[in-house]
């Protein structure tokens, strides 16, 4: 067994061992700032450029006396000592690195996580530390989602109310979906642009584009909080600190999660604006825009948008939707950007086909699958394995690992049209740092694995070895993941059980319980 995550897709274990000097030293074609040992040119690790190798490609041989990497790319030689490092175990002070041929490159393009700082605010240090992980796991998109109904977390300086106003809520919705108590105290917390342009560059010098997701046409309560006039109804609300479920239904307000007025140019204007500023942010050739879960009622009744629809012969609100994406779609082409929706985006018949749907929905959506199998782009985040923020019991380890686009109705010849997969860590739930790394570790491995690794040659019992050995860097960088126990889940009743308490009452219980068995020594 070769110790490594992901497992690389060419490998053979020749024998003997290298020995590792503390003193070693380096020789590469490549300026490796992450890098710190010494640089010489008799250095007994060589990296070498070698232009016939893929961008994210690399190979590693490590003999006796020397270790020699190739790669066509700085990130592909970062790869190379990334596997170097755990192979001689650096930060567990490992003496050694077993001889051995590696000849590596990644099955998906795009490889991410996605961050929700909107519900909950982890701040620059904690997704400093995620980036440190996804560098560690070759994983290279942070989908970062900055703006919901319950928090707008970038400053844009045209529109200073956004985060004066649309940062802050009065209180936060706790205990499940089904409860309906909160925490009087306020909450609130933001970027600035220096914070923004910090970590972008941050993640840039570990080879991970970072992709921002702003909310819209739906999901901008907190937008609409501050600027009441981007809405169909101009009404004067405040950021909600709840997160659906009960709370609303409570207080009769079934009109929370409201959808910005695409009749009219002020929207655009206001929209227009933001893009401008968050793409001087962001290098990316990537703005996700959500699009999801957006409500038709007021368009329906606006008679801004019902002019709209039919100055643009539009059929009904599903396609004024498809029209309005397909306006910010052509904005951001301007700037060189891709537009990304998620897969409701799909229920307009005029959606142009260069978006990129994300399919997320845990029940089947033919028109995504229709979109991939047509020749469109899409990124795979399928709820059933890719949902972070969802318990192990609800979805164990092995759904992530056992992920397949096949499962999802995407057909094998149309598989060049899925970038890749993505892992969503949504916050309503996770509000502070030991749930944040309880629910990523290890479903960030599996993730890594399913990204990097032929499907043909992952395997879940040699992943499981794998990742009991990898447990010592969870331990030394105290990282609070899963035990066995939690993130490998058995008994349907005990499952259901914690399943009920999530929704009823103690979105913490598996928390509690990782903490019960990491103190009787379970890993």
């Amino acid at each position: 067994m070769i110790s490594l995550i992901p497992l690389p897709n060419e490998y053979k274990i020749t024998g003997g061992n290298f020995s590792i000097d503390p003193s070693i030293k380096v020789n590469s074609d490549f300026e490796l700032p992450l890098l710190r040992a010494q640089r010489s040119d008799d250095g007994k690790i060589k990296i070498e450029k070698n232009d016939s190798l893929g961008k994210e490609e690399y190979t590693l041989n490590v003999k006796t006396d020397e270790i020699l990497i190739k790669a066509s790319t700085q990130i592909g030689a970062y790869y190379a000592l990334q596997s170097l490092r755990q192979l001689c175990k650096l930060e567990l002070s490992g003496k050694s690195v077993p001889c051995c041929e590696i000849s590596d490159k990644p099955s998906f393009e795009w490889r991410g996580i996605n961050l929700d700082e909107s519900r909950h605010f982890f701040g620059k240090e904690q997704v400093k530390r995620l980036l440190d992980w996804m560098f560690m796991m070759k994983l290279n998109r942070f989908h970062w989602h900055l703006t919901d109904d319950q928090g707008w977390r970038i400053e844009i300086k045209k529109y200073p109310l956004l985060t004066q106003i649309g940062s802050k809520r009065k209180y936060t919705h706790i205990n499940g979906w089904n409860s309906t108590d909160i925490l009087n105290e306020e909450y609130g917390g933001f970027y600035t642009q220096d914070d923004i342009k910090e970590i972008v560059e941050y993640a840039a010098e570990r080879g991970i584009e970072v992709i921002p997701e702003i909310d819209f046409p739906a999901h901008c309560a907190a937008a609409m909080a501050a600027y009441p006039w981007i809405a169909c109804r101009e009404l004067k609300r405040e950021v909600p600190g709840y997160f659906g479920g009960r709370i609303p239904m409570k207080n009769k307000i079934f009109d929370w999660n409201r959808t910005a007025c695409a009749g009219k140019d002020s929207t655009f204007e206001f929209i227009f604006n933001i893009i401008d500023e968050i793409c001087e942010l962001f290098p990316a050739p990537y703005f996700h825009i959500g699009g999801d879960e957006a409500p038709k009622n007021e368009w329906k009744k606006c008679p801004h948008c019902q002019k709209r629809m039919a100055e643009n012969n539009l059929k009904n609100e599903e396609d004024l939707q498809g029209w309005f994406n397909n306006k910010i779609l052509q904005y951001l082409k301007q700037k060189g950007k891709r537009l990304i929706g998620w897969n409701e985006i799909l229920a307009a018949g005029n959606i142009d086909s260069s978006v990129i749907a994300q399919y997320w929905t845990p029940k089947r959506d033919r028109q995504a699958e229709q979109f991939a199998n047509s020749g469109s782009n899409m990124i795979l985040s399928n709820h059933q394995s890719f949902y972070f923020d969802m318990t192990y019991a609800m979805y164990p380890l092995k759904n992530t690992y056992d992920y397949s686009p096949e499962k999802f109705k995407i057909d094998q010849n149309a598989l060049k049209n899925v970038l890749g997969v993505e892992g969503e860590i949504w916050s309503e739930w996770i509000d502070c740092k030991e749930k944040l790394e309880m629910q990523s570790f290890p479903r960030m491995q599996a993730l890594a694995e399913v990204a990097w690794t032929d499907e043909s040659k992952r395997d879940w019992d040699d992943f499981k070895l794998r990742l009991n050995d990898f447990k010592q860097y969870f331990k030394v960088k105290n990282v609070n993941y899963a035990v066995d126990k939690i993130s490998l889940p058995n008994g349907i009743l005990s499952r259901l059980k914690i399943q009920a308490k999530f929704k009823y009452g103690d979105t913490h219980l598996e928390l509690k319980m990782n903490k019960k068995y990491k103190n009787k020594g379970e890993i």
